[in-house]
């Protein structure tokens, strides 16, 4: 007799601050998230680990887990537009959720984002306390939000 673990979903944080990388994760939990998170410091670093790890079937890696993305745009080596566009553009990755998490409020970046498929555009507040506030609101809506599991099951 086999106990099936229970599935979790992983929050992927690309930010190339490590202070905003730690604020992040530390007012998701805040709010209450228990997750897991993993911290990718550029755009070249997550798809990296995006396509060399998700993609093939490592043995850390879970069957059905979930994961979810929260991606700068301003990152070093490969921005977040672009690793964006690539996530969109493959069949075993789409289905990732992807939160733009960013300073830029450009109107033409946020439209590239939503046509590229980024599913929720946040602007993060440049004062640190509404920061925190947006990042706590956010680990509200993540805790009853749901998400399909990486192998299209939900």
């Amino acid at each position: 007799m086999s106990i099936e673990r229970e599935k979790e979903l992983i929050i992927l944080i690309v930010e190339d601050d490590p202070g905003h990388a730690s604020l992040i994760m530390k007012n998701l939990k805040r709010s209450g998230l228990r997750n897991k998170f993993i911290v990718l410091k550029d755009g070249e670093e997550a798809l990296d680990f995006l396509f060399q790890f998700l993609r093939r079937k490592e043995p850390e890696r879970r069957e059905g887990d979930a994961y979810l993305l929260l991606l700068d745009i301003r990152l070093p080596k490969v921005d977040g537009i672009e690793v964006l566009r690539q996530i969109k553009e493959d069949p075993d990755l789409r289905e990732i959720p992807v939160i733009m998490l960013t300073t830029t409020d450009d109107p033409r970046e946020i439209e590239t984002c939503y046509k590229l498929g980024c599913n929720v555009y946040i602007t993060k507040p440049v004062d640190s306390k509404q920061f925190v506030e947006a990042i706590m609101r956010l680990g509200l809506f993540l805790m009853v939000v749901k998400i399909p599991k990486i192998d299209g099951e939900s």
